[in-house]
Formats: structure tokens, C-alpha cells, sequence
């Protein structure tokens, strides 16, 4: 079934050699195929380039989905300001966005996430507001802190990524679409990590509405509760603690109470890393913590389902915004992380054991 676009709806345009708005230069990114992956497993391991768009990454489109929606309901006009709780990349959307069409940005930030993502959202003109890291039940949570500033400005918006369904919408309208032409039909599976819900819930959706056997797979980092929720139906598995940015939920925020997930697997940060310096190492790309993950869920998946497969994940952004993390030794080290420099065969079979 073709999704139809109703006016109420945010369009986006479609790819073209000339634009006179930031906006359309979001989604429509390419599918890349990861030959070493793919031969060693058997499967054709397809990631959606997502650190293409405009504003480096998968979060473009939630931000783009979620402004549109505000101005077509009255709800953001030109002079207001944007206040949203994020771990960067939505801000950064938001901003880069936002800026083009008369808008101010407000972004909480925990004072955990990386320098580079604060540096960028200055650059685009932001305001960042870094709070300590603290439950979603405590009242400074940087979601709650968002919300705040938000209320307290006479002319303030809370973007709400996590329970706002502009997010959702926007991939079921955009990302899923794509990966179904791109593949002209093939995919057979879908592996996505999940933060605010949006992508896993709204590309999910799309694709098992043009084919119901697509399977969806949830790839999730420790410390997280979204593996207990959709393998036990429960949030009482969060052991454990990730490096990763911008994944990992200990609620079921409104976005992910959509997803349509078949099957989930957790990962440890050290097999994260191993798939992180593969991915530049052999593939040449250099990515963040949340695109390592995907991967690993794709492979675990063509592991399970055996060789034929198509499966397609998000490359959710790129290493520059962790140069100062990822991609440094000495916080490496700090972390307790080595880098063992598996070879492609040992990677496969560490992989092969999570469950």
C-alpha cells in the first residue's frame, strides 16, 4: 500500500539538481551496499546513508517532519523559538533547519554527549544548555528541563521529539518509502537501534504495509530497556551501561509504542567498537556508535535468517562528531575499551553468539 499524503502532512520535496531551501535537501540518501559483510555472510547487507543529509544525519528528517507539522497547525511562526531536550543530532536538525525558515534554537543537552556536537549546534547558532544526567523521572531530566524552558518563553515550541508523531511520521512518509523503491521490493529486513522510537516505528509501519512478512529488528545497546520490552513485554532488563549516543530507551515513549519489531538482540560496547573500526577499516567509513550498532544488528539478522536475505540499516551519522570519544585512544581507554582489531571472521562469529 502507497503511503498518501494528506495536507496536514509535512511534504518533502523530492531530489533535484536545484534548490533554494535547505529543506528538500533532506532524505533521499542512498543505499550502500557493504561488500565485506555481505560476502561473509551471504546476504546483501544494504545501509541507508543517513550522514548525507544537509545536517550530517538521520535526525534531519525528524526535524524536518516535526517543523513542518508545527507551522501547517499554526503552532511555530516566524520569530518563535525552538526548545528541544536532545542528544545533538535532532538539535542540530532543528537549528540548521530552523535558521532557513526565521526561527531561534533552545538545546538541552546532557553533559555527557560530545564537545563536537555542542561546537556544531553553536555554530548553526544555537543556545545549549548542558544539565546533568538524570532519569526521565526526575524533573531535571533534560527532557522535563526542555519542556520548562519551553512553557516559560512567551514565544517558545517544545519540538517533543520523543512523543511527538511528526517524528514518526516523517520516516513512514520518507525513510521507509525509500528503502522499499531503492530495493524495488526485495527487502526482507529492516534493523534499526531505537532512541525516540521514530525511525523504527515509522519505517517498520511502511515497509509491513507493502509486505507484511518484512521482518523488523531491534538492535540495542546495554543500559537500555527496549530489549526487555519487546523480547520479555516488561522494562525490567537495563543492566549494564553503553557508550552510545542517541540510542537506548528506558520508556516507551509515544513514537515507539508504533514500532512493529519481530525480533531484538543487545550488544556490549566492545563489540560496538570492533564493528565501529571495521566499518573504517574495511569499508571506509567513518561513523558514530549508533550507526556500529545498526550494522551489527543487520549481521546478527543475515546470521539467524541465512544467506538470500536483503537487509537494510542506517548509517545514523559520521565519526566527526565523536572524534573527540570514539575515535580517541585515551577515552577509549578511560571507558575500559581496547580496539582487538578482530579480524572480518572473528567479528562474525562474536556476533553470531549475542542473544
Amino acid at each position: 500500500m502507497t503511503a498518501r499524503l494528506q495536507d496536514s502532512q509535512p511534504v518533502f520535496s523530492a531530489a533535484r539538481s536545484v534548490t533554494d531551501s535547505v529543506s528538500a535537501l533532506v532524505g533521499n540518501t542512498p543505499l550502500l551496499r557493504l561488500p565485506r559483510l555481505s560476502e561473509l555472510t551471504g546476504c546483501e547487507i544494504l545501509a541507508k546513508a543517513e550522514f548525507m543529509n544537509p545536517g550530517g544525519s538521520v535526525k534531519d528528517r525528524t526535524a524536518l517532519g516535526i517543523i513542518s507539522d508545527a507551522e501547517q497547525a499554526g503552532l511555530l511562526k516566524p520569530g518563535m523559538t525552538i526548545v528541544e531536550g536532545t542528544a545533538g543530532n535532532t538539535g542540530i536538525g532543528l537549528a540548521m533547519i530552523g535558521r532557513s525558515r526565521g526561527y531561534s534554537t533552545l538545546i538541552v543537552m546532557n553533559e555527557t554527549q560530545s564537545k563536537e556536537k555542542v561546537d556544531l549546534l553553536r555554530a548553526y547558532g544555537a543556545e545549549v544548555r548542558r544539565v546533568t544526567v538524570a532519569p526521565y523521572t526526575d524533573p531535571g531530566n533534560y527532557n522535563h528541563v526542555a519542556r520548562r524552558l519551553a512553557e516559560s518563553l512567551p514565544s517558545g515550541f517544545w519540538a517533543n521529539q520523543f512523543d511527538n508523531l511528526a517524528n514518526r511520521r516523517a520516516h513512514y512518509l520518507t525513510t521507509g518509502p525509500e528503502i522499499w523503491n531503492q530495493t524495488e521490493g526485495s527487502v526482507t529486513d529492516f534493523v534499526s537501534g531505537l532512541g525516540t522510537g521514530g525511525t523504527i516505528a515509522g519505517v517498520s509501519q511502511a515497509l509491513k504495509e507493502r509486505n507484511p512478512k518484512v521482518r523488523v529488528t531491534l538492535a540495542d545497546p546495554y543500559g537500555a530497556s527496549m530489549w526487555s520490552h519487546f523480547k520479555y513485554g516488561n522494562l525490567d532488563h537495563d543492566e549494564g551501561d553503553s557508550i552510545t549516543e542517541g540510542i537506548g530507551q528506558a520508556r516507551i515513549t509515544q513514537n515507539t509504542a508504533g514500532a512493529l519489531v519481530d525480533d531484538c538482540y543487545r550488544f556490549a560496547d566492545s563489540v560496538i567498537i570492533e564493528m565501529l573500526y571495521h566499518l573504517r577499516n574495511v569499508e571506509g567509513l567513518c561513523l558514530g556508535s549508533s550507526s556500529a550498532i545498526n550494522v551489527c544488528g543487520a549481521v546478527r539478522t543475515a546470521l539467524k535468517y541465512g544467506p538470500g536475505q536483503t537487509i537494510v540499516t542506517i548509517l545514523c551519522d559520521g565519526g566527526a562528531r565523536y572524534l573527540s570519544k570514539l575515535f580517541n585512544p585515551e577515552w577509549l581507554t578511560a571507558q575500559n575499551l581496547v580496539v582487538r582489531g578482530l579480524s572480518d571472521e572473528e567479528l562474525i562469529r562474536e556476533i553470531s553468539r549475542v542473544e
